[in-house]
Protein backbone atom coordinates (compact mmCIF):
# COMPACT_ATOMS: atom_id res chain seq x y z
CA UNK A 1 0.00 0.00 0.00
CA UNK A 2 1.24 3.49 -0.85
CA UNK A 3 1.96 5.83 1.99
CA UNK A 4 0.17 9.21 2.09
CA UNK A 5 3.07 11.11 0.52
CA UNK A 6 3.35 8.67 -2.39
CA UNK A 7 -0.43 8.65 -2.93
CA UNK A 8 -0.43 12.43 -3.10
CA UNK A 9 2.54 12.50 -5.46
CA UNK A 10 0.94 10.01 -7.85
CA UNK A 11 -2.37 11.91 -7.76
CA UNK A 12 -0.68 15.22 -8.53
CA UNK A 13 1.40 13.64 -11.27
CA UNK A 14 -1.66 12.11 -12.91
CA UNK A 15 -3.52 15.41 -12.71
CA UNK A 16 -0.61 17.22 -14.35
CA UNK A 17 -0.39 14.62 -17.09
CA UNK A 18 -4.09 14.89 -17.79
CA UNK A 19 -3.64 18.63 -18.25
CA UNK A 20 -0.51 18.48 -20.37
CA UNK A 21 -0.84 15.49 -22.63
CA UNK A 22 -4.20 13.67 -22.46
CA UNK A 23 -6.76 14.54 -25.14
CA UNK A 24 -10.45 14.40 -24.33
CA UNK A 25 -12.03 10.99 -24.82
CA UNK A 26 -15.61 10.53 -25.96
CA UNK A 27 -17.39 7.20 -26.13
CA UNK A 28 -18.96 6.07 -29.40
CA UNK A 29 -20.79 3.08 -30.81
CA UNK A 30 -17.56 2.16 -32.61
CA UNK A 31 -15.75 2.20 -29.26
CA UNK A 32 -18.37 -0.13 -27.79
CA UNK A 33 -18.10 -2.47 -30.77
CA UNK A 34 -14.33 -2.61 -30.35
CA UNK A 35 -14.55 -3.34 -26.62
CA UNK A 36 -16.99 -6.18 -27.34
CA UNK A 37 -14.75 -7.65 -30.04
CA UNK A 38 -11.65 -7.27 -27.87
CA UNK A 39 -13.32 -9.06 -24.96
CA UNK A 40 -14.44 -11.90 -27.23
CA UNK A 41 -10.96 -12.29 -28.69
CA UNK A 42 -9.35 -12.32 -25.25
CA UNK A 43 -11.83 -14.97 -24.08
CA UNK A 44 -11.04 -17.01 -27.19
CA UNK A 45 -7.31 -16.80 -26.50
CA UNK A 46 -7.78 -17.83 -22.88
CA UNK A 47 -9.80 -20.88 -23.96
CA UNK A 48 -7.45 -22.01 -26.75
CA UNK A 49 -4.23 -21.02 -24.96
CA UNK A 50 -4.64 -22.21 -21.35
CA UNK A 51 -1.03 -21.27 -20.60
CA UNK A 52 -1.79 -17.67 -21.61
CA UNK A 53 -4.86 -17.74 -19.36
CA UNK A 54 -2.97 -19.07 -16.33
CA UNK A 55 -0.08 -16.65 -16.76
CA UNK A 56 -2.56 -13.77 -17.16
CA UNK A 57 -4.16 -14.67 -13.81
CA UNK A 58 -7.28 -16.36 -15.24
CA UNK A 59 -7.60 -19.84 -13.71
CA UNK A 60 -10.72 -21.15 -15.44
CA UNK A 61 -8.61 -23.37 -17.72
CA UNK A 62 -5.96 -24.59 -15.30
CA UNK A 63 -6.76 -28.25 -16.07
CA UNK A 64 -6.24 -27.80 -19.80
CA UNK A 65 -3.37 -27.78 -22.28
CA UNK A 66 -3.53 -26.33 -25.79
CA UNK A 67 -4.52 -28.42 -28.77
CA UNK A 68 -1.41 -28.21 -30.99
CA UNK A 69 -2.61 -30.59 -33.70
CA UNK A 70 -2.52 -29.58 -37.36
CA UNK A 71 -6.33 -29.55 -37.36
CA UNK A 72 -6.36 -27.16 -34.41
CA UNK A 73 -3.87 -24.85 -36.12
CA UNK A 74 -6.06 -24.79 -39.23
CA UNK A 75 -9.14 -24.04 -37.13
CA UNK A 76 -7.30 -21.28 -35.28
CA UNK A 77 -6.20 -19.64 -38.54
CA UNK A 78 -9.82 -19.60 -39.73
CA UNK A 79 -11.01 -18.13 -36.42
CA UNK A 80 -8.37 -15.41 -36.47
CA UNK A 81 -9.44 -14.47 -40.00
CA UNK A 82 -13.03 -14.20 -38.75
CA UNK A 83 -11.97 -11.88 -35.92
CA UNK A 84 -9.93 -9.86 -38.40
CA UNK A 85 -12.89 -9.52 -40.73
CA UNK A 86 -15.06 -8.21 -37.90
CA UNK A 87 -12.33 -5.84 -36.76
CA UNK A 88 -12.00 -4.38 -40.25
CA UNK A 89 -15.73 -3.62 -40.31
CA UNK A 90 -15.44 -1.29 -37.32
CA UNK A 91 -15.32 2.36 -38.37
CA UNK A 92 -11.74 3.36 -37.46
CA UNK A 93 -12.47 7.07 -37.92
CA UNK A 94 -15.35 6.78 -35.49
CA UNK A 95 -13.09 5.53 -32.69
CA UNK A 96 -11.64 7.62 -29.90
CA UNK A 97 -7.85 7.98 -29.89
CA UNK A 98 -7.57 5.43 -27.07
CA UNK A 99 -9.69 2.93 -29.00
CA UNK A 100 -7.58 3.52 -32.12
CA UNK A 101 -4.58 2.35 -30.10
CA UNK A 102 -6.45 -0.82 -29.16
CA UNK A 103 -7.61 -1.36 -32.76
CA UNK A 104 -4.01 -1.30 -33.99
CA UNK A 105 -2.92 -3.65 -31.20
CA UNK A 106 -5.60 -6.19 -32.09
CA UNK A 107 -4.75 -5.91 -35.79
CA UNK A 108 -1.07 -6.49 -35.05
CA UNK A 109 -1.71 -9.50 -32.82
CA UNK A 110 -4.06 -11.17 -35.29
CA UNK A 111 -1.88 -10.50 -38.32
CA UNK A 112 1.26 -11.65 -36.52
CA UNK A 113 -0.39 -14.93 -35.60
CA UNK A 114 -1.50 -15.48 -39.19
CA UNK A 115 2.00 -14.69 -40.48
CA UNK A 116 3.62 -17.25 -38.20
CA UNK A 117 1.02 -20.03 -38.46
CA UNK A 118 -0.34 -19.75 -41.99
CA UNK A 119 2.41 -18.23 -44.11
CA UNK A 120 5.61 -19.26 -42.31
CA UNK A 121 4.25 -22.40 -40.62
CA UNK A 122 6.62 -22.05 -37.67
CA UNK A 123 4.66 -24.80 -35.88
CA UNK A 124 6.26 -27.24 -38.31
CA UNK A 125 9.79 -25.97 -37.73
CA UNK A 126 10.57 -25.56 -34.03
CA UNK A 127 10.99 -28.64 -31.79
CA UNK A 128 11.57 -26.43 -28.75
CA UNK A 129 8.03 -25.07 -29.15
CA UNK A 130 6.34 -28.24 -27.91
CA UNK A 131 8.68 -29.18 -25.09
CA UNK A 132 8.54 -25.56 -23.86
CA UNK A 133 4.73 -25.62 -23.88
CA UNK A 134 4.83 -28.87 -21.91
CA UNK A 135 6.97 -27.52 -19.10
CA UNK A 136 5.46 -24.04 -18.95
CA UNK A 137 1.93 -25.37 -18.59
CA UNK A 138 3.08 -27.03 -15.36
CA UNK A 139 5.54 -24.40 -14.18
CA UNK A 140 2.88 -21.65 -14.25
CA UNK A 141 0.76 -23.70 -11.84
CA UNK A 142 3.48 -24.02 -9.18
CA UNK A 143 5.22 -20.70 -9.75
CA UNK A 144 2.79 -18.60 -7.73
CA UNK A 145 0.75 -19.43 -4.65
CA UNK A 146 -2.60 -18.39 -6.15
CA UNK A 147 -4.56 -21.32 -4.64
CA UNK A 148 -4.08 -24.01 -1.94
CA UNK A 149 -1.28 -26.44 -2.71
CA UNK A 150 -3.64 -29.43 -2.99
CA UNK A 151 -5.78 -27.59 -5.54
CA UNK A 152 -2.77 -26.65 -7.63
CA UNK A 153 -1.49 -30.23 -7.49
CA UNK A 154 -4.79 -31.40 -8.96
CA UNK A 155 -4.30 -28.94 -11.82
CA UNK A 156 -0.76 -30.21 -12.38
CA UNK A 157 -2.00 -33.80 -12.50
CA UNK A 158 -4.72 -32.87 -14.98
CA UNK A 159 -2.23 -31.13 -17.24
CA UNK A 160 0.43 -33.83 -16.94
CA UNK A 161 -2.09 -36.46 -18.03
CA UNK A 162 -2.52 -34.53 -21.29
CA UNK A 163 1.16 -33.83 -22.01
CA UNK A 164 1.97 -37.15 -23.74
CA UNK A 165 -0.75 -36.52 -26.35
CA UNK A 166 0.48 -32.93 -26.83
CA UNK A 167 4.02 -34.12 -27.51
CA UNK A 168 2.78 -36.79 -29.91
CA UNK A 169 1.04 -34.08 -31.93
CA UNK A 170 4.22 -32.02 -31.82
CA UNK A 171 6.19 -34.90 -33.31
CA UNK A 172 3.58 -35.24 -36.07
CA UNK A 173 3.84 -31.55 -36.90
CA UNK A 174 7.62 -31.28 -37.18
CA UNK A 175 8.91 -31.63 -40.73
CA UNK A 176 12.66 -32.42 -41.15
CA UNK A 177 12.59 -30.60 -44.47
CA UNK A 178 11.55 -27.41 -42.64
CA UNK A 179 13.26 -27.72 -39.24
CA UNK A 180 16.56 -25.77 -39.05
CA UNK A 181 19.38 -27.79 -37.52
CA UNK A 182 20.14 -25.05 -35.00
CA UNK A 183 16.59 -25.34 -33.66
CA UNK A 184 17.38 -28.97 -32.84
CA UNK A 185 20.47 -27.76 -30.97
CA UNK A 186 18.38 -25.31 -28.93
CA UNK A 187 15.74 -27.92 -28.11
CA UNK A 188 18.32 -30.53 -27.09
CA UNK A 189 20.16 -27.99 -24.96
CA UNK A 190 16.96 -27.17 -23.07
CA UNK A 191 15.43 -30.64 -22.75
CA UNK A 192 17.74 -32.08 -20.05
CA UNK A 193 16.84 -29.17 -17.76
CA UNK A 194 13.16 -29.69 -18.52
CA UNK A 195 13.30 -33.38 -17.73
CA UNK A 196 15.29 -32.60 -14.59
CA UNK A 197 12.56 -30.16 -13.54
CA UNK A 198 9.91 -32.91 -13.66
CA UNK A 199 12.18 -35.41 -11.92
CA UNK A 200 13.54 -33.18 -9.16
CA UNK A 201 12.01 -29.70 -8.77
CA UNK A 202 8.35 -30.52 -9.32
CA UNK A 203 8.13 -33.27 -6.64
CA UNK A 204 9.82 -30.91 -4.17
CA UNK A 205 7.09 -28.33 -4.76
CA UNK A 206 4.50 -30.77 -3.41
CA UNK A 207 6.47 -32.56 -0.70
CA UNK A 208 4.25 -31.04 2.03
CA UNK A 209 1.11 -32.66 0.63
CA UNK A 210 -0.29 -35.14 3.19
CA UNK A 211 -2.98 -36.74 1.02
CA UNK A 212 -1.31 -40.02 0.01
CA UNK A 213 -3.89 -40.88 -2.64
CA UNK A 214 -3.33 -37.51 -4.31
CA UNK A 215 0.44 -37.97 -4.12
CA UNK A 216 0.12 -41.38 -5.78
CA UNK A 217 -1.91 -39.82 -8.60
CA UNK A 218 0.82 -37.22 -9.03
CA UNK A 219 3.55 -39.85 -9.02
CA UNK A 220 1.78 -41.66 -11.85
CA UNK A 221 1.06 -38.53 -13.93
CA UNK A 222 4.56 -37.20 -13.40
CA UNK A 223 6.09 -40.49 -14.54
CA UNK A 224 4.00 -40.25 -17.72
CA UNK A 225 5.17 -36.68 -18.33
CA UNK A 226 8.82 -37.63 -17.82
CA UNK A 227 8.53 -40.64 -20.12
CA UNK A 228 6.85 -38.48 -22.77
CA UNK A 229 9.58 -35.84 -22.62
CA UNK A 230 12.32 -38.47 -22.74
CA UNK A 231 10.61 -40.01 -25.77
CA UNK A 232 10.38 -36.56 -27.35
CA UNK A 233 14.08 -35.96 -26.68
CA UNK A 234 14.85 -39.31 -28.35
CA UNK A 235 12.68 -38.31 -31.31
CA UNK A 236 14.57 -35.05 -31.82
CA UNK A 237 17.91 -36.87 -31.62
CA UNK A 238 16.98 -39.75 -33.89
CA UNK A 239 14.51 -38.22 -36.35
CA UNK A 240 15.59 -34.59 -36.62
CA UNK A 241 19.18 -34.06 -35.50
CA UNK A 242 21.53 -34.37 -38.45
CA UNK A 243 18.62 -34.91 -40.83
CA UNK A 244 16.96 -31.49 -40.79
CA UNK A 245 17.24 -29.41 -43.95
CA UNK A 246 15.27 -26.29 -43.09
CA UNK A 247 16.46 -22.72 -42.71
CA UNK A 248 15.87 -20.38 -39.81
CA UNK A 249 16.02 -17.41 -42.18
CA UNK A 250 12.76 -15.41 -42.34
CA UNK A 251 13.57 -13.59 -45.57
CA UNK A 252 13.03 -9.90 -46.22
CA UNK A 253 9.30 -10.03 -46.93
CA UNK A 254 8.43 -11.98 -43.76
CA UNK A 255 10.87 -9.94 -41.68
CA UNK A 256 9.30 -6.66 -42.82
CA UNK A 257 5.83 -8.01 -42.18
CA UNK A 258 6.78 -9.14 -38.68
CA UNK A 259 8.20 -5.69 -37.89
CA UNK A 260 4.95 -4.09 -38.95
CA UNK A 261 2.66 -6.53 -37.13
CA UNK A 262 4.63 -6.65 -33.90
CA UNK A 263 6.20 -3.18 -33.68
CA UNK A 264 4.39 -0.96 -36.25
CA UNK A 265 7.72 -0.27 -37.95
CA UNK A 266 7.04 0.89 -41.51
CA UNK A 267 10.49 2.13 -42.52
CA UNK A 268 12.38 0.42 -45.35
CA UNK A 269 14.57 -2.34 -43.96
CA UNK A 270 17.75 -0.79 -45.33
CA UNK A 271 16.91 2.42 -43.44
CA UNK A 272 16.35 0.49 -40.24
CA UNK A 273 19.70 -1.28 -40.70
CA UNK A 274 21.48 1.99 -41.49
CA UNK A 275 20.14 3.54 -38.28
CA UNK A 276 21.45 0.53 -36.36
CA UNK A 277 24.89 0.89 -37.90
CA UNK A 278 24.94 4.60 -37.01
CA UNK A 279 24.13 3.76 -33.40
CA UNK A 280 26.81 1.04 -33.38
CA UNK A 281 29.54 3.44 -34.52
CA UNK A 282 28.40 6.04 -31.99
CA UNK A 283 28.50 3.53 -29.14
CA UNK A 284 31.89 2.16 -30.20
CA UNK A 285 33.31 5.70 -30.06
CA UNK A 286 31.75 6.25 -26.64
CA UNK A 287 33.15 2.91 -25.44
CA UNK A 288 36.66 3.91 -26.45
CA UNK A 289 36.31 7.29 -24.74
CA UNK A 290 34.99 5.63 -21.59
CA UNK A 291 37.97 3.28 -21.61
CA UNK A 292 40.38 6.24 -21.70
CA UNK A 293 38.80 7.64 -18.53
CA UNK A 294 39.52 4.38 -16.73
CA UNK A 295 42.99 3.75 -18.13
CA UNK A 296 44.24 5.88 -21.05
CA UNK A 297 47.28 3.65 -21.58
CA UNK A 298 45.49 0.43 -22.58
CA UNK A 299 43.08 -0.80 -25.23
CA UNK A 300 39.42 -0.22 -24.22
CA UNK A 301 38.85 -3.98 -24.20
CA UNK A 302 41.57 -4.32 -21.56
CA UNK A 303 40.08 -1.48 -19.53
CA UNK A 304 36.69 -3.13 -19.69
CA UNK A 305 38.11 -6.51 -18.72
CA UNK A 306 39.46 -4.96 -15.52
CA UNK A 307 35.86 -4.03 -14.67
CA UNK A 308 34.10 -7.18 -15.86
CA UNK A 309 36.50 -9.45 -13.99
CA UNK A 310 35.30 -7.89 -10.71
CA UNK A 311 32.21 -9.99 -10.13
CA UNK A 312 30.65 -12.09 -7.36
CA UNK A 313 31.25 -15.82 -7.33
CA UNK A 314 28.47 -18.03 -8.65
CA UNK A 315 27.25 -18.89 -5.15
CA UNK A 316 27.01 -15.19 -4.19
CA UNK A 317 25.39 -13.93 -7.40
CA UNK A 318 21.76 -14.00 -6.25
CA UNK A 319 22.51 -12.26 -2.95
CA UNK A 320 24.58 -9.63 -4.73
CA UNK A 321 21.66 -8.92 -7.08
CA UNK A 322 19.23 -8.59 -4.18
CA UNK A 323 21.58 -6.10 -2.57
CA UNK A 324 21.32 -3.43 -5.26
CA UNK A 325 17.55 -3.32 -5.85
CA UNK A 326 16.48 -1.15 -2.94
CA UNK A 327 19.16 1.45 -3.63
CA UNK A 328 17.93 1.85 -7.20
CA UNK A 329 14.26 2.00 -6.17
CA UNK A 330 14.97 4.71 -3.60
CA UNK A 331 16.79 6.83 -6.17
CA UNK A 332 13.86 6.57 -8.58
CA UNK A 333 11.51 7.91 -5.93
CA UNK A 334 13.71 10.62 -4.45
CA UNK A 335 15.16 12.10 -7.65
CA UNK A 336 12.31 11.70 -8.85
CA UNK A 337 12.63 9.54 -11.97
CA UNK A 338 9.05 8.29 -12.12
CA UNK A 339 6.19 7.21 -9.91
CA UNK A 340 6.26 3.60 -8.68
CA UNK A 341 2.60 2.80 -8.03
CA UNK A 342 3.07 -0.03 -5.52
CA UNK A 343 5.03 -1.04 -2.45
CA UNK A 344 5.36 -4.60 -3.77
CA UNK A 345 8.85 -5.94 -4.46
CA UNK A 346 10.21 -8.40 -7.02
CA UNK A 347 11.95 -11.58 -5.80
CA UNK A 348 15.40 -12.53 -7.08
CA UNK A 349 15.69 -16.20 -8.01
CA UNK A 350 17.63 -18.56 -10.28
CA UNK A 351 16.47 -18.81 -13.89
CA UNK A 352 14.48 -22.04 -14.33
CA UNK A 353 16.54 -24.74 -16.03
CA UNK A 354 14.31 -24.84 -19.10
CA UNK A 355 14.96 -21.18 -19.92
CA UNK A 356 18.73 -20.89 -19.42
CA UNK A 357 19.91 -21.56 -22.95
CA UNK A 358 18.75 -18.20 -24.29
CA UNK A 359 18.57 -15.89 -21.24
CA UNK A 360 21.02 -14.59 -18.65
CA UNK A 361 18.53 -12.37 -16.78
CA UNK A 362 14.78 -11.77 -17.06
CA UNK A 363 11.74 -10.44 -15.23
CA UNK A 364 8.67 -12.65 -14.80
CA UNK A 365 5.64 -10.74 -13.53
CA UNK A 366 2.17 -11.97 -12.56
CA UNK A 367 -0.64 -11.46 -15.05
CA UNK A 368 -2.86 -8.38 -14.81
CA UNK A 369 -5.80 -10.51 -13.65
CA UNK A 370 -3.93 -12.32 -10.88
CA UNK A 371 -5.68 -11.26 -7.68
CA UNK A 372 -3.87 -13.20 -4.96
CA UNK A 373 -0.42 -14.38 -6.00
CA UNK A 374 1.35 -11.13 -6.86
CA UNK A 375 4.92 -12.47 -6.80
CA UNK A 376 7.21 -11.15 -9.52
CA UNK A 377 10.51 -12.91 -10.18
CA UNK A 378 13.77 -11.35 -11.26
CA UNK A 379 15.52 -14.40 -12.72
CA UNK A 380 19.31 -14.59 -12.91
CA UNK A 381 21.06 -17.40 -14.82
CA UNK A 382 23.81 -19.11 -12.84
CA UNK A 383 26.64 -21.04 -14.52
CA UNK A 384 25.86 -24.68 -15.20
CA UNK A 385 27.62 -27.10 -12.85
CA UNK A 386 29.24 -29.03 -15.71
CA UNK A 387 30.86 -25.96 -17.32
CA UNK A 388 34.63 -25.68 -17.26
CA UNK A 389 36.33 -22.79 -15.47
CA UNK A 390 36.83 -20.75 -18.66
CA UNK A 391 33.18 -20.85 -19.71
CA UNK A 392 32.02 -20.14 -16.16
CA UNK A 393 34.27 -17.08 -15.96
CA UNK A 394 33.07 -15.79 -19.33
CA UNK A 395 29.49 -16.13 -18.14
CA UNK A 396 30.10 -14.41 -14.81
CA UNK A 397 31.72 -11.43 -16.51
CA UNK A 398 28.21 -10.46 -17.58
CA UNK A 399 27.47 -10.06 -13.86
CA UNK A 400 30.24 -7.76 -12.71
CA UNK A 401 29.21 -5.56 -9.79
CA UNK A 402 28.56 -2.71 -12.19
CA UNK A 403 26.61 -4.96 -14.52
CA UNK A 404 24.42 -6.05 -11.61
CA UNK A 405 23.38 -2.43 -11.20
CA UNK A 406 22.77 -1.90 -14.90
CA UNK A 407 20.86 -5.18 -15.27
CA UNK A 408 18.76 -4.41 -12.19
CA UNK A 409 17.86 -1.00 -13.61
CA UNK A 410 16.74 -2.79 -16.79
CA UNK A 411 14.82 -5.62 -15.14
CA UNK A 412 13.39 -3.92 -12.06
CA UNK A 413 13.64 -0.18 -11.36
CA UNK A 414 12.61 1.78 -13.31
CA UNK A 415 12.60 -0.88 -16.05
CA UNK A 416 10.41 -3.94 -16.57
CA UNK A 417 9.04 -4.35 -13.06
CA UNK A 418 8.06 -0.70 -12.77
CA UNK A 419 6.39 -0.78 -16.17
CA UNK A 420 4.50 -3.93 -15.15
CA UNK A 421 3.14 -2.11 -12.10
CA UNK A 422 1.85 0.63 -14.39
CA UNK A 423 0.37 -1.84 -16.91
CA UNK A 424 -1.93 -3.08 -14.15
CA UNK A 425 -3.65 0.32 -14.44
CA UNK A 426 -3.71 0.47 -18.26
CA UNK A 427 -6.90 1.99 -19.72
CA UNK A 428 -8.33 -1.18 -21.32
CA UNK A 429 -8.25 -4.95 -21.21
CA UNK A 430 -6.51 -4.98 -24.59
CA UNK A 431 -3.82 -2.60 -23.31
CA UNK A 432 -3.27 -4.75 -20.20
CA UNK A 433 -2.59 -7.88 -22.28
CA UNK A 434 -1.22 -6.74 -25.63
CA UNK A 435 1.71 -4.53 -26.47
CA UNK A 436 5.09 -4.77 -28.12
CA UNK A 437 8.69 -5.48 -27.27
CA UNK A 438 10.10 -2.27 -28.76
CA UNK A 439 8.15 -0.49 -26.03
CA UNK A 440 8.79 -2.96 -23.17
CA UNK A 441 12.42 -3.79 -23.97
CA UNK A 442 13.02 -0.34 -25.40
CA UNK A 443 11.86 1.23 -22.13
CA UNK A 444 14.03 -1.03 -19.99
CA UNK A 445 17.07 -0.43 -22.19
CA UNK A 446 16.42 3.32 -22.30
CA UNK A 447 16.38 3.35 -18.49
CA UNK A 448 19.99 2.10 -18.32
CA UNK A 449 21.33 5.20 -20.07
CA UNK A 450 18.77 7.59 -18.62
CA UNK A 451 19.54 6.71 -15.00
CA UNK A 452 23.22 7.58 -15.43
CA UNK A 453 22.34 10.72 -17.38
CA UNK A 454 20.16 11.71 -14.42
CA UNK A 455 23.05 11.41 -11.98
CA UNK A 456 22.72 7.90 -10.56
CA UNK A 457 26.06 6.94 -8.95
CA UNK A 458 27.39 10.42 -9.82
CA UNK A 459 28.54 9.50 -13.32
CA UNK A 460 30.81 6.65 -12.20
CA UNK A 461 33.01 6.07 -15.31
CA UNK A 462 33.14 2.31 -14.68
CA UNK A 463 29.35 2.09 -14.53
CA UNK A 464 29.09 4.22 -17.67
CA UNK A 465 31.46 1.91 -19.55
CA UNK A 466 29.38 -1.07 -18.50
CA UNK A 467 26.19 0.68 -19.63
CA UNK A 468 27.73 1.41 -23.02
CA UNK A 469 28.97 -2.18 -23.32
CA UNK A 470 25.48 -3.48 -22.63
CA UNK A 471 24.14 -1.06 -25.24
CA UNK A 472 26.69 -2.44 -27.71
CA UNK A 473 25.35 -5.94 -27.08
CA UNK A 474 21.81 -4.75 -27.89
CA UNK A 475 22.82 -2.92 -31.07
CA UNK A 476 24.75 -5.99 -32.22
CA UNK A 477 21.52 -7.97 -31.77
CA UNK A 478 19.81 -5.34 -33.91
CA UNK A 479 22.27 -5.71 -36.78
CA UNK A 480 22.88 -9.47 -36.56
CA UNK A 481 19.14 -10.19 -36.50
CA UNK A 482 18.53 -8.22 -39.70
CA UNK A 483 21.62 -9.55 -41.46
CA UNK A 484 21.06 -13.21 -40.57
CA UNK A 485 17.44 -13.15 -41.68
CA UNK A 486 17.65 -10.87 -44.72
CA UNK A 487 21.29 -10.40 -45.79
CA UNK A 488 22.81 -13.89 -45.73
CA UNK A 489 24.90 -13.61 -42.54
CA UNK A 490 25.77 -17.06 -41.15
CA UNK A 491 25.72 -18.09 -37.50
CA UNK A 492 29.56 -18.16 -37.24
CA UNK A 493 29.65 -14.70 -38.81
CA UNK A 494 27.09 -13.54 -36.26
CA UNK A 495 29.23 -14.85 -33.39
CA UNK A 496 32.25 -13.07 -34.87
CA UNK A 497 30.28 -9.82 -35.19
CA UNK A 498 29.27 -9.86 -31.52
CA UNK A 499 32.85 -10.54 -30.45
CA UNK A 500 34.62 -8.04 -32.71
CA UNK A 501 32.10 -5.21 -32.92
CA UNK A 502 30.59 -5.45 -29.45
CA UNK A 503 33.52 -6.70 -27.34
CA UNK A 504 31.40 -9.72 -26.30
CA UNK A 505 32.82 -12.82 -24.63
CA UNK A 506 32.66 -15.88 -26.88
CA UNK A 507 30.21 -17.85 -24.70
CA UNK A 508 27.79 -14.94 -24.64
CA UNK A 509 28.31 -14.21 -28.35
CA UNK A 510 27.33 -17.79 -29.17
CA UNK A 511 24.23 -17.62 -27.01
CA UNK A 512 23.20 -14.25 -28.44
CA UNK A 513 23.61 -15.41 -32.05
CA UNK A 514 21.73 -18.62 -31.36
CA UNK A 515 18.91 -16.58 -29.88
CA UNK A 516 18.75 -14.47 -33.03
CA UNK A 517 17.93 -17.49 -35.18
CA UNK A 518 14.55 -17.90 -33.45
CA UNK A 519 14.06 -14.31 -32.20
CA UNK A 520 14.82 -12.43 -35.42
CA UNK A 521 13.55 -9.01 -34.36
CA UNK A 522 15.58 -8.65 -31.19
CA UNK A 523 16.48 -5.25 -32.54
CA UNK A 524 13.60 -4.09 -30.31
CA UNK A 525 15.91 -3.03 -27.45
CA UNK A 526 17.89 -0.47 -29.40
CA UNK A 527 15.11 0.55 -31.74
CA UNK A 528 12.72 1.21 -28.86
CA UNK A 529 15.34 3.12 -26.87
CA UNK A 530 16.01 5.43 -29.81
CA UNK A 531 12.27 5.99 -30.28
CA UNK A 532 11.80 6.96 -26.63
CA UNK A 533 14.78 9.32 -26.65
CA UNK A 534 13.39 11.03 -29.76
CA UNK A 535 9.91 11.28 -28.23
CA UNK A 536 11.28 12.76 -25.00
CA UNK A 537 13.16 15.41 -26.95
CA UNK A 538 10.05 16.31 -28.92
CA UNK A 539 7.82 16.50 -25.85
CA UNK A 540 10.30 18.77 -24.08
CA UNK A 541 10.60 21.05 -27.12
CA UNK A 542 6.80 21.44 -27.33
CA UNK A 543 6.41 22.80 -23.80
CA UNK A 544 9.79 23.27 -22.10
CA UNK A 545 8.31 25.37 -19.31
CA UNK A 546 5.99 22.50 -18.28
CA UNK A 547 8.39 19.62 -18.90
CA UNK A 548 9.90 17.41 -16.24
CA UNK A 549 11.47 14.03 -16.81
CA UNK A 550 9.34 12.35 -14.13
CA UNK A 551 6.12 13.69 -15.70
CA UNK A 552 7.28 12.51 -19.12
CA UNK A 553 8.01 9.03 -17.78
CA UNK A 554 4.65 8.79 -16.00
CA UNK A 555 2.85 9.92 -19.15
CA UNK A 556 4.69 7.29 -21.16
CA UNK A 557 4.09 4.47 -18.67
CA UNK A 558 0.39 5.11 -18.18
CA UNK A 559 -0.30 4.08 -21.80
CA UNK A 560 0.63 0.43 -21.21
CA UNK A 561 3.20 -0.91 -23.66
CA UNK A 562 1.89 -0.36 -27.19
CA UNK A 563 4.23 0.59 -30.05
CA UNK A 564 5.96 3.87 -29.29
CA UNK A 565 4.44 5.56 -32.36
CA UNK A 566 1.01 5.10 -30.75
CA UNK A 567 2.23 6.51 -27.42
CA UNK A 568 3.74 9.42 -29.32
CA UNK A 569 0.42 10.29 -30.92
CA UNK A 570 -1.33 10.20 -27.54
CA UNK A 571 1.28 12.32 -25.75
CA UNK A 572 1.48 14.91 -28.53
CA UNK A 573 -2.31 15.03 -28.86
CA UNK A 574 -2.20 13.90 -32.48
CA UNK A 575 -4.67 11.56 -34.21
CA UNK A 576 -3.65 7.91 -33.93
CA UNK A 577 -2.81 6.54 -37.37
CA UNK A 578 -4.36 3.45 -38.95
CA UNK A 579 -1.51 0.99 -39.66
CA UNK A 580 -3.39 -1.90 -41.29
Amino acid sequence: MLNVFRQTAVALSCALLATLWSPAISASSADADLVKLGDEYIDYLFKTSPLFATSSGVHKYDDDVPDVSAAAVSKDVAQKKEFLSRLNKIDFNGLSNDSKVDWNLLQGHLNSGLLEDEKMELWKKDPDKYSSIAIRTVFTIIQRDYAPLEERLKHVIAREEKLPALLVEGKKNLDPNLVPEIYNDIALEQLPGMIGFFKESLPLAFEKISDNALKQQFSASNAKAIAALEDYQKFVKENLQGKSKGTFVYGEENFRRKLLCDELIEKPLDTVLEEGMTELRKLQSEFREAGKKINPDVDPAVAFESISSDHPSADKLLDATRGVLEEIRTYCIEKPICSIPSEERARVDETPAFNRALSFASMDTPGPYEKKAREAYFYVTLPEKDWDAKRTEEHLRSFSYGDLINTSVHEAYPGHYTQFLWVNHAPSAVRKLFGCMSNAEGWAHYCEQMMLDEGFHNGDPKLRMIQIHDALLRVCRYIVGIRMHTKGMTVPEGVKFFMEEGWTEKANAERETKRGTSDPTYLVYTYGKLQILALRKEVESKAPEKYSISAFHDAFLKEGFPPVVLVEAKMLQQPVKKYF
